[in-house]
């Protein structure tokens, strides 16, 4: 082969691996797309089944709006020219490529669709409505700026001892969407008869086989969520991005697994809403960190992730008396945060350790601590503006007589099983 051709050749792959990235973004985006068939069927097989309608009309809802505003504005918000590297701006409509604004728009949706479970049962759909349109347009695509667009987070000339890491959105998207749910569900109140004499009183949900179908559904589309965050196909990226699916495989299996062996100890016997749960904890516990993560690490993570979550439902629940329909904030919000800081503890960048505990140093965990609080700081602060504003105009509660009856027939004029099977399941 003669030298002269080289050139070509470097030219013919550079070429090629950029069109196979194109194409694995957006094979992810497709399968982060599908995600949202899963929170819909996770949230309706926890709840009661008069509101189904209600919240597969939410989801439906949160891709159609998200995906127009964040087109419009957000993305401009998130990756537009920003000198101060807290607010990016480069007009409306802007855009980085089409493969990257439908990869990023479809992350945008799953943090908006976190809290639609939380608050199940007894929101108004109008009311939602606004809100979704605010976190997909405002609240998470200046958030996300902070870490995916060069913001402050990685401007270790500030305040930051090393760059914040945050590879698929630990706390970029989920904890950001768990912190509004918190917020949400102490705002809007408990379902009625949850609560009796200051008591938590469980309200099963009615379809726990359309739950588990959501969670395999998450976990699939999970690959694309992390393995396409690697934005690249080819060589080392091709590498990385099969690592990142094994152990985001893996931390899932393990927060299964723990939660499964808590409650089945706690509970004395092996719970199913909880171990469906452990295994989404242990996919937002490696998601910040399933690129700077062993397979045993990510295993630890997960495994913990799953622990945590059912101590965290249970003190949701049982000490700070928040309805959260189904355990979106500590799914997302308290397994998120832990997720983002597990890589200060025992992530790695290569072959070196950049952890307190494999030899990195406190520098990491500082760093991923300031992004922690950061993100939470800021999802419950906005959240909190805009629903007390939404409470005290619109309000954000439908009536007695309309939750009693169902959010479906009385927002939507419609139900999910009409007829005798809706009577048999209600009785």
């Amino acid at each position: 082969m003669s030298l002269l051709n080289m050139p070509l050749i470097i030219q013919d792959t550079a070429a090629i691996e950029g069109d196979m990235g194109m194409l694995w973004m957006l094979i992810s985006g497709i399968l982060v797309f599908l995600m949202q068939a899963g929170f819909t069927l996770v949230e309706s097989g926890m709840t009661r089944s008069k509101n189904v309608v209600n919240i597969a009309m939410k989801n439906l809802l949160d891709i159609a709006v998200g995906s127009l505003v964040f087109w419009f504005i957000g993305y401009s918000l998130m990756y537009g020219e920003s000198a101060s590297g807290w607010i990016g701006w480069s007009g409306l409509m802007f855009n980085q490529g089409p493969a990257d604004l439908f990869f990023q728009t479809v992350f945008c949706a799953t943090a908006a669709t976190i809290v639609s479970g939380a608050i199940a049962g007894r929101t108004k759909y109008s009311t939602y409505i606004i809100f979704s349109v605010v976190l997909t347009a405002f609240i998470y695509p200046i958030a996300g700026g902070w870490e995916w667009n060069g913001g402050w987070l990685n401007d270790t000339d500030g305040i930051m001892p090393a760059e914040f890491i945050d590879f698929a959105g630990s706390s970029v998207v989920h904890a950001v969407g768990g912190w509004a749910a918190l917020i949400a569900a102490a705002l809007v109140g408990p379902r009625i008869g949850k609560y009796i004499d200051g008591k938590a009183v469980d309200i099963p949900g009615h379809n726990k086989l359309l739950a588990t179908l959501g969670v395999f559904i998450l976990w699939f589309g999970w690959f694309g969520f992390n393995g396409g965050s690697q934005l690249a196909w080819g060589g080392d990226d091709a590498t990385g991005a099969s690592m990142v699916v094994l152990v985001t495989n893996l931390a899932a299996s393990a927060g299964a697994l723990g939660a499964l062996f808590l409650s089945w100890f706690k509970y004395k016997k092996p719970n199913l809403d909880m171990t469906l749960n452990g295994a989404l904890a242990g996919l937002v516990s490696i998601t910040a960190g399933c690129g700077n993560m062993t397979e045993g690490g990510a295993i630890i993570a997960g495994f913990i992730g799953g622990i945590i979550v059912v101590f965290s439902m249970d003190f949701v629940e049982k000490k700070l008396k928040i309805d959260d329909a189904v355990g979106a904030f500590s799914v997302h919000g308290v397994a998120g945060a832990w997720g983002t800081l597990v890589i200060g503890l025992w992530g790695v960048d290569g072959d070196a350790g950049i952890g307190l505990f494999n030899g990195g140093g406190s520098a990491q965990f500082v760093a991923q601590l300031i992004g922690t609080l950061a993100y939470a700081i800021w999802a419950v602060a906005t959240s909190f503006i805009f629903l007390f504003i939404l409470k005290k105009t619109l309000g954000l509660r439908v009536s007695e007589k309309v939750e009693i009856e169902g959010l479906d027939l009385s927002e939507h004029g419609a139900l999910a099983y009409p007829g005798k099977r809706q009577r048999e399941i209600e009785e």
